[in-house]
C-alpha cells in the first residue's frame, strides 16, 4: 500500500487503526492487507479495512437509495486553481453523484487528499459539453456566484436533480457557463470581502443542498 493510498504518513501510529486481531471477520469487503497491517486511511470508522472498490460500491448504494435526489459538482478549471482539490474533498465528503472538470483535464490534487479516488469524476472540455451532459441526464445546473442577478442561496429551494457549478477563484464564472445555467445563487455575507473563497463556498452550498434533499437519510447505515 502506498503512502498516496493511507492520505497520511503510514509510520503515525496514531492515525487510524493497528492491524486486526484474529480471527478476521469473513467478510469479502475486507482488504486482508490492511486487516494485516493496518488501516492508515483517512476514511470513517465505517469503511475502516475495507477494499477500495468495496467503498465505492457501498457509496454508490447509498446514493442510489436517496433517488431521485441526485447531487453533482462542476468546477471550472482555467487556471490550475489550488482550490479544486479542496472543493472535490468536500464532494466527497457530501457523497455527490459525480464531480466534473471543466476545461483544463489536468488540475491540481494536492488538497483533494486522494478522495477523488472514491469519486466519479469527469472531465469536461467547455461549458456546452457541461450542459449536454447534463440535459442528457435530466440535471439542472445551477451557478453559484455574487453576480448580478443571483438569488440568495439561503432563501433557494435548489432542484431535487442538480448540478452546482463553480468558477475559477478570481474571475469566477465565466459568461459562457452562466449562460448555460437555469439559475444563480449567491451566498449572502456580511463583511468587508466581496467574495468567499472557492473552496468555502462549494462546502456552504454543498451543505445547502443535502440539508433540503435528504440530509438524514444519508445518515442512515
Amino acid at each position: 500500500m502506498s503512502v498516496e493510498d493511507t492520505c497520511c504518513d503510514p509510520t503515525n501510529i496514531d492515525v487510524g487503526v493497528g492491524p486486526h486481531p484474529q480471527p478476521w471477520p469473513d467478510d469479502p469487503r475486507l482488504d486482508p492487507e490492511l486487516l494485516a497491517g493496518g488501516d492508515r486511511r483517512n476514511v470513517v470508522d465505517r469503511y475502516r479495512y475495507w477494499r477500495m472498490a468495496a467503498i465505492i460500491a457501498d457509496l454508490d448504494a447509498r446514493r442510489a437509495r436517496l433517488r431521485p435526489a441526485r447531487l453533482q459538482v462542476a468546477i471550472q478549471n482555467w487556471q490550475h486553481d489550488f482550490n479544486i482539490g479542496s472543493m472535490v474533498r468536500t464532494a466527497n465528503a457530501f457523497n455527490v453523484d459525480r464531480v466534473h472538470i471543466v476545461g483544463n483535464r489536468r488540475w491540481n490534487r494536492r488538497g483533494a487528499m486522494v478522495t477523488d479516488r472514491y469519486l466519479h469524476v469527469s472531465h469536461q472540455p467547455d461549458e456546452q459539453a457541461l450542459a449536454d451532459y447534463c440535459a442528457s441526464e435530466q440535471v439542472t445546473l445551477v451557478g453559484v456566484d455574487n453576480l448580478h442577478g443571483s438569488v440568495p442561496l439561503e432563501t433557494t429551494t435548489l432542484p431535487q436533480a442538480c448540478c452546482l457549478v463553480f468558477g475559477s477563484e478570481g474571475p469566477g464564472l465565466t459568461e459562457a457557463m452562466v449562460g448555460v445555467c437555469s439559475e444563480l445563487v449567491a451566498i449572502s455575507q456580511f463583511g468587508s470581502t466581496r467574495s468567499l473563497n472557492a473552496g468555502a463556498a462549494a462546502a456552504i452550498a454543498t451543505y445547502h443542498w443535502t440539508l433540503q434533499h435528504g440530509g438524514a437519510a444519508r445518515l442512515e447505515p
